[in-house]
Parts: structure tokens; sequence; C-alpha cells
């Protein structure tokens, strides 16, 4: 059981609205940084700021050794090797990254290594129907750029992916399959195994977008078999601007560079350039340092708490705000309840009948607990479902069941608020 860390996030002690007990429960959006990620930001910008990478004096040096020390905590974190761990500006840079590199390949850039990326009228990208739209809108580009055709795994009336069509949508002329490791909306951690062994038998390339997964589970991308995986800083107690590319190391240093510039080449010449190995090729200009070494404090921060422990209170939580949600009147929960073989993260999406999300929004901010509203990014999944948008309530490790138990006393009032029921 994780120990009590709230005191550890400064926010967390001020008021909300109306003087009312802050209730945190956006987490999914973006997370609490704790004391030692702002430190750790703070003590690198007053002491050791410096150009990494680009100077032989003493504050260049501690820049680039901190930077490079926040980057193997990092890959530690995740299962990650050596050469692994590409710096980016967020998760939706990571699979714009990959997405534009294999355009550039199809292209002819990156020589005759870059050409088993490649795509080709008549070949297919596959997607799901459930991904955030940083995971689906640059497989269209790709798509349009190649002439690819972007096909989806289907989703059922409860969200969840068909996965009966699996073999029929990634079939011998898939080339990329992207898919997110958990859904934003519903909180459905999805059949990793299965799908990166579909994929991998018909030899297409797996990205994945594991923004969710990260800041809750113990994730090894070595073990799940992915070739490629994004994640960002500021949903993992780290701070915003930073976000990491995780891929195979020997498909990183045979990817042509997305981006161009200082810190990339090996030797440029007026006519030609060389690029020097993973990372590097892929970090162009100018570093997010203070931001990286924050997003290393986060890594270790979460590693000390025990990720195994923290995804048990992500599952404790998930079974009472769930739950929670759906015995009150009048609400609709996105997605199944959870558990035994439907596993879902500590979020709730739902919709409550009459009332527009955003106004389900103000009432519980009203209160002092703070939610998402809108289509969260996933508007197909949002028209699968047959609504427009939802509200959303996600945890962390700060996140109690006094946090809940709030949440849902305020939810279960919203109804009688806007006099839903004398209306009906």
């Amino acid at each position: 059981m994780l120990p009590d860390v709230h005191s550890d996030f400064p926010i967390l002690a001020r008021e909300a609205r109306n003087g009312k007990r802050l209730v945190y429960l956006d987490s999914a959006a973006t997370s609490q940084q704790p004391m030692v990620v702002l430190e750790a930001q703070e003590e690198f910008s007053r002491l050791h700021n410096g150009a990494v990478g680009r100077g032989a004096h003493l504050l260049a040096e501690e820049a680039t050794e901190a930077f490079e020390s926040a980057r193997a905590d990092v890959a530690r974190f995740v299962g990650a090797g050596e050469g692994e761990i590409v710096w980016t500006g967020n998760a939706t840079a990571a699979i714009n990254l990959v997405a534009s590199a294999l355009g550039a390949a199809s292209l002819g850039i990156g020589g005759e290594d870059a050409q088993r990326f490649a795509l080709r009228e008549g070949d297919e990208i596959a997607v799901t129907e459930s991904e955030h739209h940083a995971n689906l809108i640059p497989w269209q580009i790709l798509a349009r750029r190649t002439g690819a055709t972007l096909r989806w795994l289907p989703l059922d009336d409860d969200g969840c992916l068909i996965l009966d069509d699996l073999d029929s949508i990634v079939g011998e002329r898939t080339r990329v399959f992207a898919f997110q490791h958990a859904s934003n909306v519903t909180g459905l951690i999805h059949p990793v195994a299965r799908l990166v062994g579909r994929a991998h038998e018909v030899g297409a390339l797996t990205i994945l977008d594991a923004c969710q997964t990260v800041p809750h589970l113990p994730v090894d991308f070595h073990a799940l078999g992915v070739d490629f995986a994004g994640f960002s800083g500021h949903k993992m107690l780290g701070p915003t601007g930073i976000g990491a590319l995780y891929g195979r190391r020997e498909l990183l240093n045979a990817l042509p560079p997305a981006a161009y510039g200082g810190s990339t080449i090996k030797t440029v010449t007026m006519t030609n350039t060389t690029w020097l190995d993973a990372p590097a090729r892929f970090e162009a200009g100018s570093q997010p340092v203070a931001q990286a070494i924050g997003l290393g404090a986060a890594a270790r921060y979460l590693s000390a708490l025990g990720m195994a422990r923290v995804a048990d209170h992500d599952t404790r939580l998930a079974a009472r705000i769930r739950s929670g949600v759906s015995s009150i009147e009048g609400v609709r929960l996105l997605g199944p309840i959870g558990g035994g073989s439907d596993p879902v993260l500590g979020l709730a999406s739902f919709t409550v009948e009459g009332v527009h999300p955003h106004d389900v929004g103000q009432v519980l901010d009203d209160a002092g607990i703070a939610v998402r509203v809108g289509h969260h990014c996933a508007q197909p999944l949002h028209s699968r479902l047959g609504i427009q948008s939802s509200t959303r309530a996600s945890t962390h490790v700060y996140s109690t069941e006094q946090d809940i138990d709030a949440f849902l006393a305020a939810l279960g009032g919203v109804r009688a608020f806007f006099r839903v029921k004398e209306a009906s």
C-alpha cells in the first residue's frame, strides 16, 4: 500500500474556488509535481545551467552530466537500453517524430538503411478507433503523403476493441500498427502482447502510445516487445515541455532524423550530411534541459514509491470511482466498470442525462473538484459511443478515497442542481 504522499505536492495545500478544499482529479490531463521535482529543476537553473554537449567549461560539463543522467533514470524506469530514449517536447512530438521520419524514408532520405521504413501505395497503416488524436492524425497525414491506406480496429458499443477483427485489419499489407496502451477516455488497458504479436507476424512496426500507463503501471518496453513508444513528463509527475520517444536501438540508428540542425550531425559539407547515432540524431538544437532533469527526478520519485504499489493504488481507486459513477442515477459511465477480463486505469469518463459536460464540470469546480470536460482529443471514440463529449475524473498517487467520495457526492447532486428530475 502506498504511503500518504499528499504533503509532497505543495499545490494540493492551496484552496480551490470558494475556499473549498482542492480535490484534483484531472491527472490524466496533467499531473501535479512533487517538491523533489520542483527542486531539481530549480537547483539546475540556479547552479548548473549551461549548454549541453557544447562546451568544455565546468557549467557545460555539469549540465551535460545532469542531462544524460536524467535520460538514464528515465530509461531504467521504462525498461529501455542505452541509446533508446530520445527527448521530445511531449508524447505528441514523439509520435510525430516517428511518422515524419517514416515519411522521410519514403522519400528516399536516409540511404539504404532507411529503406526498410519506406511506405508506398498499396501499403497499409493500422490504428484503433479509440486513439487519441496524437496517435491518429500523424498516421492520416503519412498515409496521404505515401499513398498508403489507413485502416482501424473498430470498437463495440462499450468502447472495447473488437479483437475478432484483428487479423483482417492487421494483415500482410500492414507496415505500421499504432495503438494506445490504455484509453484516455474509457480507461481500458489494451492487450499489448496480442496486438504486438499480430503486428510482428506480418512484419509491421508497432508504435505504442503509453501516455496513460507509464505513470501508473510497471512498464518495460523491452518486455512488451514494441518497436517504438511515446510518453509525456507532465502526466508522470514531471514538468510540461518534456516527453520521450522509446525506440529499439537498431531501429533508431536506421531511421532518418525528422528535424535537422545542430547536435544531430557527424559530418557536414555544402552538399551532404551524415548523422550521429541515436539519440543525438533526433535532438536538433537546444534541448529542454531543466525539464529533462525534472522528469528524471519524477522517475526516481515513482521508482522509490514502487510501481507495483502505484499500480495497486490505481486499481483500488479505479474500482471505487468507476463503480461509484456507474451507481448514480442518470449517469452513464463510458466503458465497462472494469476488473477481471477488463483491466482499467483509475479514471472515469461519463455523461449526465440532461446536463452538458461543461456544466457538470462547472458544478464540480464550484465544489472544489477539478475534472476534465470535452472530447479529450478522442472525437472518433466519442462518436462511436453516440456522444460529442464527456466529463472525466482521473486519479494519481496523491489521490485518496476521501477525494473520490467528495467527487461522487458532488456528482450525485448535479441533476438536482439543474432540476433535471423535475423537468423529466
